[in-house]
């Protein structure tokens, strides 16, 4: 027979396995509730002599989504250009401000120019693959000779989703796959762990 010592330990670690999943979505659900709520909630803090939970993430929201409404429209598209103008006078600004906006573009379901195809390349060396993200096709023409080479631009995460490196790879070193964009964001956001058992591959 089993000897219960054992039996407890399985039980604890199956327990523990469906459990601290659980627990670390929902603190990451909570510091990202209170965060938000912090940014705005002091301006109710003066007002009603009292902080209110929950006001302050109430008001991001209603902002957030008062300032989608208002980009979709004409007014609010020149709007928006000029306030992208003003930032891209800033030198230190300028800088910062295009990569994030760049990168934020990159996850708009209206864009169409984002994030194409989920691949895999052969880097940082020899033998070793990287998941990465095909971005831009273009073409490298050489100033001697004329001669031109087509180049694949490829975004390979390096710090979760938000920070990376764009590789410029030969067509022939880019391996495409059957893998869907938004399932590619959750492999790497989860370190790996999401990756399917088979991937499909086929050239780009």
């Amino acid at each position: 027979m089993t000897p219960i010592r054992t039996i407890l330990k399985r039980r604890i670690l199956a327990g523990l396995v469906v459990l601290i999943p659980v627990i670390l979505t929902v603190k990451v659900i909570v510091w990202f509730f209170m965060f938000v709520d912090d940014q705005l909630g002091f301006m109710f803090d003066k007002l009603f002599d009292a902080h209110i939970y929950g006001l302050g993430f109430l008001s991001a929201v209603i902002i957030v989504l008062l300032v989608g409404v208002v980009s979709t429209n004409v007014f609010g598209k020149w709007t928006i250009g000029v306030m992208d103008n003003l930032f891209l006078r800033i030198p230190v600004f300028k800088g910062i401000y295009t990569g994030l906006k760049q990168l934020a573009n990159a996850f708009s379901p209206d864009n169409t120019s984002s994030f194409k195809k989920f691949v895999i390349v052969e880097y940082p060396r020899s033998g070793a693959f990287a998941f990465g993200f095909l971005t831009k096709e273009c073409t490298l023409r050489a100033e001697k000779d004329h001669q031109e080479t087509y180049l694949i631009a490829v975004y390979i995460p390096t710090n979760n989703l938000y920070l990376g490196e764009v590789i410029l790879f030969k067509n022939q070193d880019v391996f495409s796959t059957d893998i869907p964009i938004e399932e590619g964001i959750k492999i790497i956001m989860s370190g790996g762990i999401a990756t399917p058992s088979r991937i499909q591959e086929s050239r780009v």
